[in-house]
C-alpha cells in the first residue's frame, strides 16, 4: 500500500505538468468486502480503495482520471507465492485456530486444484484495463469477475451481518 501511495504521490506533479492523467489502481473484491483467514490482504486492499477513492474526488476538478480496477479470482500464482509468507509468519501449531488451520486452510494453500469455478484468465483485467485507459470518462470502478459483482450487489443489499454470514460460508 505505502509503495502505491509513494509512486501515486509523485506522479501527480508530472500528470498536472502534462495537463492530464490516469490513475488506475488494482485492487480486489477484497476491497470492498472480507474473506476469513485473508485479513492482511483485506486490509491492504480496503486502504488502496479508500486512497483511490479520495483521491478521485480530491482530482475531480483536474484532467486527472482516477479508477480502480477490481478483479475477483484471476488465474494467478497468488498461493504458490503465498507460501513461503505464510511459513515464515504464520504459527498455525499455535495458534487458538489450529483445528480450522488443519481441517480447511492448509490444503486449500497447499493443494493444487486448477482453477476455480469463476476464475478468469489475466486477459480479462487486461480488457478492463486498457477501457480504462481508451475510455473519454473512464469510469471510477471496473468489476471484473462474477463474485465481485455479486459482492458488489450484496454490498449494497444486505445488512452487514447477513453479508458477513454469506462470506463466511
Amino acid at each position: 500500500f505505502f509503495g502505491w501511495h509513494e509512486l501515486t504521490r509523485k506522479i501527480i506533479p508530472v500528470m498536472r505538468a502534462q495537463g492530464h492523467g490516469r490513475i488506475i489502481q488494482c485492487s480486489s473484491v477484497l476491497g470492498f468486502v472480507t474473506m476469513p483467514w485473508r485479513g492482511a490482504y483485506n486490509s491492504t486492499k480496503f486502504a488502496l480503495e479508500g486512497l483511490t477513492d479520495t483521491l478521485r474526488i480530491e482530482l475531480r476538478d483536474t484532467p486527472i482520471h482516477v479508477t480502480l480496477i477490481e478483479p475477483g479470482p484471476i488465474t494467478s500464482n497468488i498461493r504458490a507465492n503465498s507460501i513461503p509468507h505464510f511459513e515464515r509468519w504464520i504459527d498455525w501449531k499455535s495458534s487458538a485456530r489450529k483445528v480450522q488451520y488443519e481441517s480447511a486452510l492448509l490444503d486449500r494453500l497447499y493443494t493444487a486444484r486448477g482453477p476455480d469455478r469463476f476464475e478468469l484468465p489475466p486477459q480479462a483485467v487486461v480488457d478492463r484495463l486498457i477501457h480504462a485507459l481508451e475510455a473519454d470518462r473512464p469510469r471510477p470502478r471496473y468489476y471484473v469477475t462474477t463474485p465481485t459483482r455479486i459482492s458488489g450487489i450484496l454490498k449494497r443489499i444486505l445488512p452487514t451481518r447477513a453479508l458477513d454470514w454469506v462470506l463466511s460460508r
